[in-house]
């Protein structure tokens, strides 16, 4: 059964906001997945599963959420400053130190793609949920390998190795383990007793050589994030106008037909 599902969000225009907080590249694709929540079933109590440093939760909600968790001290130590959850957390995703039927809804926002033994955390999720419960969850699924611009060049001049070494690279650089089809997905989902409610794809070819540029290009942000704390050293809009002008098309692009990201809705059955 396919359950793909195109959706327009009645976007909140995170875009100005993540760009004066974020490398470019990285805000560019956190706004548009911000916007997925504004649609979505959000029932209180919430549990953030990979909350990182909380901005993204900062910016995507309106509300603070019930309870952030991550197995990394430093960014949860972010996360705390910031104020956007009632309770942080220091856990494996693997081992949720929450009583079964905890929580009514779980977010996890491009985590599960870092995490090698993907399948207990699905499982705790599970546990953790309420009956009726949602999960929402995106991960880059199996376009996002096939749309690299390097990789897509080297190939059409004949350098199918060196284009897969490029790819192998890339997996190293963003730590992804998966780049899973919507039905491998969902057959984990299954086997956690989870049901798939529907999914799309999101992040066309240009936008994700958007991303995949930003990351040489971010470099400098890096060098500012460790001397002063934040990614900009200037967020300002005059600063960032070209920036903004260069890839708010592919912000408000339209879902593609095949995309590099895929995200998914889900549901614990009741009793």
């Amino acid at each position: 059964m396919n359950k793909k599902l195109k959706i327009e969000s009645q976007r909140k225009d995170t875009f100005c906001q993540q760009l004066r907080e974020l490398p470019a590249f990285r805000a560019l694709l956190r706004a548009v997945e911000a916007d997925f929540y504004t649609d979505l079933p959000l029932p209180h109590p919430i549990l953030d599963l990979g909350c990182g440093d909380g901005h993204f939760a900062s910016v995507a909600f309106t509300e603070k959420l019930d309870m952030g968790c991550d197995p990394w001290w430093s960014p949860l130590q972010e996360a705390q400053k910031r104020a956007r959850y009632r309770v942080l957390s220091r856990a494996s995703g693997a081992g949720l130190p929450f009583p079964d039927a905890s929580f009514a809804t779980v977010i996890s926002n491009s985590v599960l793609e870092h995490i090698p033994a993907v399948e207990p955390v699905i499982h705790e999720v599970a546990r953790v949920l309420k009956p009726e419960g949602w999960f929402h969850f995106c991960v880059p699924g199996p376009n996002f390998r096939r749309f690299l611009s390097v990789a897509r060049g080297l190939e059409a001049i004949g350098l199918r190795g060196l284009a897969e070494s490029y790819r192998k690279l890339f997996d190293r650089i963003s730590r992804h383990y998966y780049y899973d089809t919507p039905e491998a997905w969902q057959a984990r989902l299954e086997r956690a007793g989870l049901q798939l409610e529907r999914w799309w794809s999101y992040f066309s070819p240009g936008a994700l050589a958007a991303l995949e540029w930003g990351h040489p290009l971010g470099l400098p942000s890096v060098i500012v994030k460790k001397l002063s704390g934040r990614w900009l050293l200037v967020p300002q809009r005059w600063n960032l106008a070209l920036t903004e002008a260069l890839l708010r098309r592919y912000y408000e692009e339209p879902l593609p037909e095949e995309g590099a990201y895929l995200f998914f809705v889900a549901k614990k059955p009741g009793f």
